[in-house]
C-alpha cells in the first residue's frame, strides 16, 4: 500500500508517518521507485503500537524509541520488554528527598521483601509509592498503612488478571499493546469500580439502604 493509504487505515497524517520514520520508530516503506514507497501489514501493526504507546500510554518519543529497539530485539527476554513499558507508565514526582520520603522508602522495601515480591525497591513504581505514602504522612494520616496489605493482595490478583490477558498475545508487538491499554485503562476501570465500591460499603454502613 502507498502512504497515503497506510494514514488512512490508520489515522496517522502523512507527515506523522514521515516523523515517525525520521524518528527510528517507523521502519522505511519498500522503495518502489525514487519517490513512492510500499507499506505493509507491519507498518499498520507498528503505528497501531505506536500511538497506544503515545496516545494511551503518555511516553515520550524517546522512551517509545527503547521500547520498539526491546520490541525487535527477539533475544530481549518478554519480562524485561514488558518492564520497560511498565516503567513508562509509572507517574514521575518531583520531591526533595527528606526524613518523611526516606522513612516511606523504608516501608516500601519492607513491603516487597515481606510479600516476597520480585521488585526492585529503587523502581519508579517503588519510587511513586514511597511519594503516596510520604504523602499520606504529611496530611496526618500516617496510619493509612495499616489498610497497605489489603491494598497490595487486591493488587496481586489485579496484577494476575492483568498478565493472564497479555499472555493471550503472541506476537511482541501486541504484547506491549495490551499491557499499556489494559494498564492505562485498567487503572481509570478500576478507580472506577472502586469508587462505586465505596459508595454502596459507606450505604451499607453509614447511610440508609434504599
Amino acid at each position: 500500500m502507498r502512504i497515503g493509504e497506510l494514514s488512512r487505515r490508520t489515522g496517522v497524517s502523512v507527515p506523522t508517518v514521515k516523523f515517525y520514520v525520521r524518528e527510528g520508530l517507523l521502519p522505511a516503506g519498500e522503495l518502489t521507485s525514487p519517490n513512492q514507497a510500499s507499506y505493509g501489514e507491519a507498518h499498520v501493526q507498528r503505528l497501531r503500537l505506536i500511538r497506544a504507546l503515545l496516545d494511551v500510554g503518555g511516553l515520550s518519543v524517546a522512551n517509545i524509541r527503547e521500547v520498539i529497539v526491546e520490541v525487535d530485539d527477539p533475544e530481549r527476554p518478554v519480562h524485561k520488554l514488558l518492564g520497560t513499558v511498565a516503567s513508562g507508565l509509572v507517574p514521575r514526582y518531583a520531591r526533595e528527598p527528606g526524613a518523611g520520603i526516606e522513612e516511606a522508602r523504608k516501608q516500601v522495601a519492607e513491603l516487597i521483601a515481606a510479600r516476597g515480591w520480585r521488585a526492585n525497591p529503587g523502581s519508579p513504581a517503588s519510587e511513586a509509592l514511597a511519594v503516596a505514602l510520604a504523602a499520606v504522612e504529611e496530611a496526618g494520616h500516617g496510619t493509612f498503612v495499616e489498610v497497605l496489605d489489603v491494598y497490595a493482595d487486591a493488587a496481586e490478583q489485579v496484577a494476575r488478571a492483568d498478565l493472564e490477558y497479555v499472555a493471550r498475545n503472541v506476537e511482541r508487538e501486541k504484547l506491549v499493546e495490551s499491557v499499556v491499554v489494559g494498564t492505562v485503562i485498567g487503572d481509570a476501570i478500576f478507580s472506577a469500580l472502586r469508587r462505586l465500591a465505596q459508595t454502596d460499603t459507606s450505604d451499607r454502613m453509614y447511610g440508609q439502604a434504599t
